[in-house]
């Protein structure tokens, strides 16, 4: 491949003279403007911890492009913070940006004909928009994750976010104190980076080590080790060799890379967030992929990392164990990852695993013959609530079934104001509808919800179901991703006060005991709820958005 396969196209030639004479203004030289063109898409923002640090990051992979022989030009994007928008009307944005990250990172790539791009990610969409970006445009290219943020301390133990959003509702219920509550809330977060559980975010920084967007090890790196300056140089050479080798972002994709990834899920318990955005990278790149493939793939690898929100342990303490290479180490061994999928690095997922290097004493990654459980937390379950299927994380600390009668809520909102005042009982099944791709729109997550019923101590004895998302922090029995959703009349829409729902993980199913004629009448009386926003970017984003059992992607309207 020419190095310059397409910057040529915007730096050569008499006809150039006046893009080169632009490029020189901000400081470029010809001696620049001869070499490849390399992208580097910055998804820093000064609106969370996540992507705070990504500054430092860039220009360090900036310096490795330009050691390496290339001309780097950074670039930034959106970014929308899971964690500060939970349980508010911001949180509709935040799955939204997942695609115009995706769509900003592709149509600046394009439009500068970039020849290889780094992309650097932080906050949980930045993640997959990246790999749907880069698996769009077929670019030599890769992920950088900036890092997990270290754990707070609060009276001597280890915490998290996870913490604080339960805590509201122990405050709710008397539990804890406003003192005890505002104390918490002021050490939970000691510094830059995401959020330190299992949650969406390292879920996904996972995912991109065990499907090859990410070299191996990288981003496990915390956000505030000073090892990981020298990773982000490490990654300004390496794209560089992407580009001499002729390697494209659908080399890594293949079938066994997205099974490998799924497997990285299963095996960490991480967030139900990464069966939607691997349905959409997958689209993207191509790939066949079905909600159903995450069952198969759950089904037949053991849980092994103990980490939270159900474990002990929290993402710095796996990397200080050994990290992604460790556990795919392990999984290859007892063949549930396939050893063949190369990565960015040129090498395969079995050479990656060599020189995995374990802590002695370590706790954090299970050995293969005790796993925490015999298969992974992902479950799928259908049903007549769920014809295209829903999605829950069992992590084995959850009852297995569940029958009470739903408490219906049409919002997020009013769910979380019956929580809180104390209106959900023992053995009730909370339904939350209207909060799915299309009726949010922008499918919101609720760890708000989630967290105030732990909190208040119904953790154990409710469940709960909805069309919108949870966050990778939820635990407990909770099927977030039915679908069809409500809002294009999916049976979810049908459900009334009272209606006994009948869950059974083992059998994979979810049904509300009504019959089938009963159902289809109460069906053909729907009628769709009026759209909440009637233009802006939100009403662009539910005219255009597919399934969540698709990935929740956003497609091109159908010409007549």
């Amino acid at each position: 491949m020419d190095p310059k396969h397409r910057s040529r196209g915007i730096t050569d030639g008499r006809d150039r003279a006046g893009a080169r004479a632009m490029f020189k203004a901000v400081g470029f030289t010809d001696s620049d403007l001869s070499k490849p063109i390399i992208g580097v898409a910055n998804t820093w923002i000064e609106t969370m911890p996540c992507n705070f640090h990504l500054r430092r990051l860039s220009a360090k992979v900036k310096e490795g492009i330009r050691a390496s022989g290339g001309t780097p030009m950074e670039f930034n994007t959106i970014a929308i913070s899971d964690g500060e928008t939970m349980g508010t009307e911001g949180m509709r944005a935040s799955l939204v940006s997942r695609e115009i990250i995706a769509d900003s990172i592709e149509l600046v790539c394009r439009g500068q004909m970039f020849d290889a791009v780094v992309c650097v990610v932080g906050c949980d969409k930045t993640i997959p928009a990246a790999a749907m970006a880069l698996a769009r445009m077929n670019l030599p290219g890769l992920v950088l994750y900036g890092g997990t943020i270290a754990p707070g301390s609060y009276k001597g133990k280890d915490v998290t976010i996870q913490d604080v959003f339960e805590a509201v509702g122990a405050n709710a219920a008397g539990k804890i104190t406003d003192n005890d509550l505002r104390e918490l809330e002021n050490v939970a977060c000691p510094g830059a980076g995401a959020c330190g559980g299992q949650y969406t975010a390292n879920t996904m920084s996972t995912v991109m080590e065990m499907i090859g967007l990410s070299p191996m090890g990288f981003n496990s790196v915390p956000a505030m080790d000073p090892a990981k300056d020298q990773v982000a140089f490490d990654c300004g050479k390496l794209v560089m060799d992407l580009l001499k080798n002729g390697t494209t972002a659908r080399d890594i994709l293949v079938r066994q890379a997205f099974e490998n990834a799924i497997a990285g899920v299963a095996a960490t318990g991480g967030s139900t967030n990464a069966v939607l955005h691997l349905l959409a990278i997958a689209r993207e790149a191509g790939v066949p992929l079905d909600i159903d493939d995450f069952q198969e793939v759950s089904e037949r690898t053991p849980l092994l990392a103990d980490l939270k929100p159900s474990g002990r342990f929290v993402a710095t303490d796996m990397h200080r164990a050994g990290g992604v290479r460790l556990l795919a180490r392990r999984l290859l061994r007892g063949k549930h990852i396939h050893p063949e999928p190369r990565t960015v690095t040129g090498l395969t997922i079995r050479s990656e695993t060599e020189s995995a290097q374990e802590t002695p004493g370590q706790e954090v990654i299970a050995p293969l013959e005790k796993p925490l459980k015999a298969t992974g937390g992902l479950v799928i379950l259908r049903g007549n609530l769920a014809p295209e299927g829903c999605v829950a994380k069992i992590s084995g600390h959850e009852r297995l079934s569940h029958r009470g009668p739903a408490r219906v809520f049409e919002s997020e909102e009013e769910a979380m104001a019956a929580v809180t005042a104390k209106k959900i009982r023992p053995g009730d099944v909370v339904v939350i509808r209207n909060e799915g791709p299309k009726g949010g729109p922008g499918m919101r997550e609720m760890l708000s919800v989630t967290g105030a019923i732990v909190g208040e101590g119904l953790g154990e004895s409710v469940a709960l179901l909805t069309d919108g998302r949870f966050s990778g922090a939820t635990h407990g029995l909770m099927m977030g991703h039915v679908s069809p959703e409500a809002a294009l009349g999916g049976p979810i829409a049908a459900v009334h006060q009272d209606d006994t729902i009948h869950i059974d993980v083992n059998q994979r199913v979810l049904e509300i005991e009504v019959s089938d004629a009963a159902l289809h009448q109460r069906l053909s009386e729907w009628k769709p709820p009026e759209p909440r926003y009637p233009n802006g970017v939100f009403a662009k984003y539910a005219a255009l958005v597919s399934s969540a059992s698709e990935g929740a992607i956003t497609r091109a309207a159908k010409s007549n």
